[in-house]
């Protein structure tokens, strides 16, 4: 096989590899995004229940999200290293 041949199959493989990579990254955002959902959901819920306690699930549920969101941003990240 001549060079050039090789140098364009090598190169179809990386333009599959970033779009795996973007597919995978999509699927991952789900994960954090239903998660979200939950967590203000609970907090709604936990808030029509018992008001006064609105502040402690407040706090609660800020913390979580950060969490969530912290691993939605490490896939964005893996998506980059994946892609480049």
């Amino acid at each position: 096989m001549s060079n050039i041949v090789l140098a364009q199959a090598a190169a179809e493989t990386v333009n599959l590899n970033k779009g795996l990579a973007a597919m995978g990254f999509g699927l991952g955002a789900i994960g954090p995004g239903i998660g979200v959902g939950l967590i203000f959901a609970a907090v709604i819920n936990g808030t029509a229940r018992q008001p006064e306690a609105q502040s402690k699930l407040q706090g609660i549920a800020f913390t979580t999200f950060i969490l969530v969101e912290v691993l939605a941003l490490l896939g964005f990240v893996l998506y980059f290293i994946a892609a480049g």
